[in-house]
């Protein structure tokens, strides 16, 4: 089962989507603006995707501007940010198995499938 941790906002993340859709894979969408991430599914994705927390931040979003930029952060304080402040998660977000990729482009997609 494939998920996705979609945001219908953004239009890489609904093209993301749509490419699923048609793939023919099962698969599980979940929309993380209204189903927040826990701590504990971020941290996991976040291993999943094989980088640091910083890496997951969309740093030229406003609140991290306004809160978090420059300050000296724990990847514990990065995630619980991120959880706190879903806007600031890259996406979209492709979990397949023990494998994760921010399929951004979307020609990503090919290394998960």
């Amino acid at each position: 089962m494939i998920t996705i941790y979609h945001n219908p906002r953004c239009s890489k993340s609904r093209e993301c989507n749509v490419f699923l859709e048609t793939s023919g894979n099962d698969m599980q969408v979940i929309n993380y603006m209204k189903t927040l991430f826990t701590f504990e599914t971020l941290k996991n994705v976040i291993d999943l995707l094989k980088i640091n927390p910083i890496e997951l931040v969309r740093k030229n979003e406003q609140i991290w501007k306004d809160s978090f930029k420059g300050k000296d952060l724990s990847d514990d304080e990065i995630i619980t940010a991120m959880v706190e402040n879903p806007k600031l998660i890259q996406r979209p977000i492709v979990v397949n198995g023990n494998k994760a990729i921010i399929a951004r482009p979307l020609e990503k997609m090919n290394e998960i499938l």
